[in-house]
């Protein structure tokens, strides 16, 4: 019974590479030079899928890939029926905020939120006890307040530098944020002999890493 992977491009992808080898699992070629999408790897019975990061949450919840590596945003905006959380990878970290113009104050209105987390957000600001006017947006948050499409945008933030260049600044720590893997509920009750040793080893590296780190 083979297993698939799905991680998604960019930051998650280069950084549980390094995670995978040290489970004896590395890709054949480079995801990064190649147009592929379904790769093989050095394990014969594993392989990994190159998919959009908003996408591996609904690959593996369908069983399309028993495993998958999303980040908490995704997963909490998606809804995480299907899947187990089984382990914090501690990698590509960042902070899911809200974010406005430098100095700006509330309108005095009903407030206009830029996100693509509306989910998220919705469920945030009810909290808050504030009724907002949500906008979806895909990409280039950043350009909502500019441009006065909305006052605030719900973005991940990394080191803030986006932010601040464009004239923005981090209000409200909505979550901490860090990828986590996620098993498909089915896929693990028939591979659990496949499944269980790939965590346990993934746990133990994630364990390793932390420590080197606190010794560093």
């Amino acid at each position: 019974m083979s297993l698939t992977i799905a991680l998604s491009k960019g930051r998650i992808l280069k950084d549980t590479l390094p995670l995978l080898a040290e489970a004896g699992i590395e890709l054949l070629e480079d995801p990064e030079k190649s147009r592929k999408l379904i790769f093989p790897t050095t394990h014969p019975e594993v392989r990994i899928i190159i998919l959009r990061a908003t996408d591996v949450p609904t690959f593996v919840q369908q069983g399309a890939a028993d495993i998958g590596v999303a980040g908490k945003d995704v997963l909490v905006e998606h809804g995480a029926e299907g899947l187990y959380e089984l382990v914090d990878l501690r990698i590509a970290t960042c902070r899911l905020m809200t974010a406005g113009k430098v100095g700006a104050v509330h309108p005095g209105r009903r407030l206009r939120v830029a996100t693509k987390f509306v989910n998220i957000a919705k469920r945030w600001y009810a909290e808050q006890g504030e009724q907002v006017e949500l906008i979806k947006l895909y990409g280039s948050m950043e350009l909502a307040p500019i441009m006065d499409l909305a006052d605030l945008i719900v973005d991940v933030v990394d080191t803030g530098k986006t932010l601040k260049e464009n004239g923005l600044e981090p209000r409200d720590l909505i979550m901490p944020v860090s990828s986590r893997l996620v098993v498909n509920k089915t896929a693990m009750k028939l591979k659990q002999a496949r499944i269980q040793p790939l965590v346990d080893q993934l746990q133990a590296a994630v364990v390793r890493r932390q420590a080197s780190h606190v010794h560093a």
